[in-house]
């Protein structure tokens, strides 16, 4: 397949056995200058190098709402999403709102819980303590900032917003001229700006009740909900908040082959995602897809899965 396509491209790394008789695929990744990509990198190797005769080359996009829009266009093979955006994508709402669209998951090698952090000194102690409080949803056109805004709107509680680039925010907050933001972090660690803020001010984590829990799950089928466990950064307690993950995706058009060797690939691989995304290192990748996907899974993937002793559970079977 020929795709007309602008923008840097990067071979992967060596095509794969069968040399001119291999199945050349073009996969969307994102900046150059983020982590996700170094990582899609490292995963188009290992593409190249199994033995399932497909050529990957990485490209670099504007990330999920980029690779899902050349997806649609028959430019790209596979690509970065979100699974909130994804979700949006496949059910035709939000942004793609009347266009559904064809995709389906491969696998979920990130999550991203969504941190409501604030001064200690805020005088803020729960979520609905937010109502009329100043508070930066996130980064301007982030999945932060509408995914925030979204969980308030369910959950009634209407903050006073305060738009920002990171700096100006995190400037904000330790001159104590904004009480608190939202940004994205890991499971085991806060993102590198709320630590340069913490060494500033003391800071603290509002989470979710059991009962917000239990809101968002029943009207935001695009998020999940994470138990953060203690210690993200000292003296921060366990907490639940809402997540989202970073994910791969691909049209239905791929076949069941290709599908089920690049998820053979990742699913099989110890050390080279670990290598090239320090928060993959261990992660157990076919559990989080289980966890994490909101719309339905290759039926590529699905056969590797089940192939492989995992469940399946019947949201995440692909219609046909």
């Amino acid at each position: 397949m020929k795709h007309a396509i602008a923008g840097t491209i990067l071979s992967a790394g060596l095509i794969a056995a069968g040399g001119a008789h291999a199945e050349d695929i073009l996969f969307g990744s994102t900046s150059a200058s983020s982590s996700h990509y170094g990582y899609i990198v490292a995963v188009g190797k290992l593409i190249n190098e199994s033995d399932a005769g497909i050529n990957a080359t990485v490209v670099e996009t504007g990330a999920a709402m980029d690779n899902i829009r050349r997806m649609e266009r028959g430019q790209m093979d596979l690509g970065i999403i979100t699974t909130n955006v994804v979700q949006h994508a496949v059910s035709g709402t939000h942004e793609f709102e009347g266009k559904p669209q064809d995709l389906q998951m491969l696998w979920v090698y990130a999550p991203s819980p969504q941190n409501v952090i604030m001064r200690a000194d805020s005088g803020v102690e729960s979520l609905e303590g937010l109502s009329g409080v100043r508070l930066n949803p996130g980064i301007k056109g982030s999945a932060t900032e509408t995914t925030t805004e979204a969980v308030f709107d369910v959950l009634g509680i209407k903050p006073e917003y305060v738009r920002g680039s990171t700096t100006d925010i995190i400037d904000s907050i330790k001159d104590n001229r904004l009480p608190g933001y939202v940004k994205s972090g890991s499971p085991t660690a806060l993102d590198s700006s709320t630590m340069d803020l913490s060494t500033a001010t003391d800071i603290k984590i509002l989470g979710l009740t059991p009962e917000q829990a239990e809101k968002i799950q029943a009207n935001m089928p695009d998020i999940s909900i994470m138990d953060v466990a203690a210690g993200v950064a000292e003296g921060i307690p366990a907490y639940t908040i809402w997540s989202f993950g970073v994910g791969i995706a691909a049209p239905s058009t791929m076949s069941e082959e290709t599908a089920y060797q690049i998820v053979k690939a990742v699913m099989t691989d110890e050390s080279v995602q670990g290598n090239a995304m320090a928060s993959v290192k261990g992660a157990d990748l076919a559990q989080m897809t289980l966890d994490y996907s909101t719309v339905p899974l290759h039926p590529g993937a699905v056969r590797w899965f089940e192939e492989n002793g995992h469940t399946v559970p019947d949201k995440l079977k692909p219609a046909n």
